[in-house]
Parts: structure tokens; sequence; C-alpha cells
């Protein structure tokens, strides 16, 4: 008669209670509080996009061009955390609307170069006045030290890696 050993009867191979071998609670998982925070904060900012016929990742392409003016492609990939695939419908998308303009280097005909058109900067200067007013609820809401201090704190877990 062979007689298997239950769960209790096995020797733990660790000294930890067996809630901390557990995965933590979703509530308490980083990865996950991420993902909740940036939907709730985009939950104001999607309609205000939808009214212009933006997309929230049209809206970061156009975002960075209009702070860096010529981005190469590759490096919008990385600014923009938009996979490379994505970025070539993209920027097929707002070349054709006349948004942005694309070109290849003079000095390496390999890199693309991104540039917002001046329909573009008009698309920012419409957006940027409902963009500020949402940013402006959030601080009221949460204060504005504490949004700063937010900001700091996510800019350095991105550069964890570093």
């Amino acid at each position: 008669m062979h007689h298997r050993a239950s769960m209790q009867d096995t020797p733990s191979k660790s000294k930890l209670p067996q809630d901390a071998l557990l995965p933590r609670n979703t509530r308490r998982s980083l990865p996950i509080a991420l993902l909740r925070a940036r939907e709730a904060v985009m939950t104001h900012f999607r309609p205000m996009l939808a009214e212009h016929d933006i997309t929230e990742q049209q809206w970061r392409v156009i975002r960075i061009l209009a702070e860096a003016g010529t981005v190469d492609a590759s490096d919008m990939a990385d600014r923009a955390f938009i996979l490379a695939p994505s970025l070539t419908r993209i920027i097929r998308s707002l070349e054709e609307r006349g948004i942005i303009t694309k070109a290849k280097d003079d000095n390496d005909g390999r890199r693309v170069l991104l540039r917002i058109t001046p329909a573009g900067l008009a698309i920012i200067d419409e957006v940027a006045p409902e963009s500020r007013l949402i940013y402006e609820t959030l601080e009221k809401r949460f204060g504005g030290e504490r949004i700063d201090q937010l900001l700091d704190m996510l800019d350095e877990l991105a550069t964890i890696n570093d």
C-alpha cells in the first residue's frame, strides 16, 4: 500500500508563511495599480481627444513633435511608447491628414525624420486649453504639490533600469 503524502505532511521548503508565497493583492500590485491610475486619468482626456479626432497615440506623437521639433521615427517609437508597426500606421494617418511631415535624412537615407506642420500646431493650440482645464481639475482634487510629487516618483521609477 502506497501512501501519498499530503501537502500538510510535506516539509515546507520555505520558512515564509503560506500567504507570503501568494502574489500580492491586485490592489497592491504596482503594475496593475499603474494601469488603473492611467485608465482613471485617461477617462478625462479621451473625450477631448475624440472631439478633435485624435487618438491617444497620435496625440503623444503630435505633442512630442511640438516639443522637440524634428524627431527620428525610431526615437519617436521609444519616446511615445509605441511599437514600430503601430507607429508606421500612425505616421501614415497623420501625414495623410497634413498634421506631420515625413522626410528621409539627407545624411542617412535609412533614417526617417518627422516634423509637425502648422496644421498640427493648430491642433495643439486647440486642444491645449481643454487639456489645461483637465489638469486644473485633477490638481484641485489631488493638489498640485501631490501631483508634482507623483510625477517625480514616476519619473524616478521609470529610470530604474538606466
